[in-house]
C-alpha cells in the first residue's frame, strides 16, 4: 500500500497509470486491482493509508510536551525541511487530493475532510493548552485560532513549491506564530 500511496503521492491521481502502480507494487494488472480493487479504490486507500502515517505523525508532533508555541513552530518548519529536502518534492499529499480530485469526488472529499479535522482538532488542543499555559490570550476561540494556523499552514505548504529560500517560508510561520 504504501507504493501505491507514494505513486499517487508523486504523480496525482491522473497522472498515475496501472503501469506505474504495477511497477511500484511489483503486482501484475490483475493481481493489483483483484487484492485493492479499481483505481479510485485504490486512491482512496492511499489517503487512509497517508492518515495512518503522516496526519499520525503531525497530531503526534502537536501532541508533545512544552510550550505550545513552540509544538506549532516545530510543526510548520517540519513541513518546510520536508518540502525543501527532496527538489522533487511531492510536497503533501493531502493538499494534492484536495487541489486535484477532492471536488470531484464525494469520497474523496471526505477522506481529504478526515485528514484536515483530525490536524485541525490536535492544533484546537494545542491553542487550547496555550491558553491555559498563558502562552495566548483567552479571548479568541481556540477552533478559529486552529483554522487560522491551518490555513497558514497549507498555504506554507503551497509556497514550498515555488519559494527555496527557507528563511522567507520561516517567515511566514513566525509572522502566523506572532499573531496569535
Amino acid at each position: 500500500m504504501t507504493a501505491a500511496m507514494n505513486a499517487f503521492w508523486r504523480q496525482g491521481y491522473e497522472a498515475t497509470s496501472t503501469r506505474d502502480l504495477t511497477d511500484r507494487t511489483g503486482l501484475g494488472p490483475s493481481s493489483l486491482y483483484n487484492t485493492f480493487g479499481d483505481k479510485r479504490q485504490l486512491y482512496l486507500r492511499a489517503l487512509r493509508r497517508y492518515y495512518e502515517t503522516n496526519t499520525g505523525e503531525q497530531t503526534v508532533l502537536l501532541a508533545e510536551p512544552g510550550p505550545a508555541k513552540d509544538r506549532l513552530r516545530a510543526w510548520m518548519v517540519q513541513a518546510i525541511d520536508v518540502d525543501l529536502s527532496d527538489p522533487e518534492t511531492a510536497g503533501c499529499f493531502v493538499l494534492n487530493a484536495m487541489v486535484e480530485k477532492a471536488d470531484q469526488d464525494p469520497d474523496i472529499k471526505q477522506e481529504v475532510r478526515r485528514h484536515v479535522t483530525t490536524i485541525e482538532h490536535a492544533l484546537r488542543e494545542t491553542v487550547a493548552r496555550g491558553q491555559r499555559a498563558g502562552e495566548f490570550g483567552p479571548e479568541r476561540d481556540p477552533a478559529a485560532v486552529a483554522r487560522q494556523v491551518l490555513s497558514a499552514y497549507y498555504g506554507l505548504r503551497l509556497l514550498t513549491r515555488v519559494y527555496d529560500d527557507r528563511q522567507a517560508l520561516l517567515d511566514v510561520v513566525d509572522g502566523t506564530l506572532n499573531a496569535l
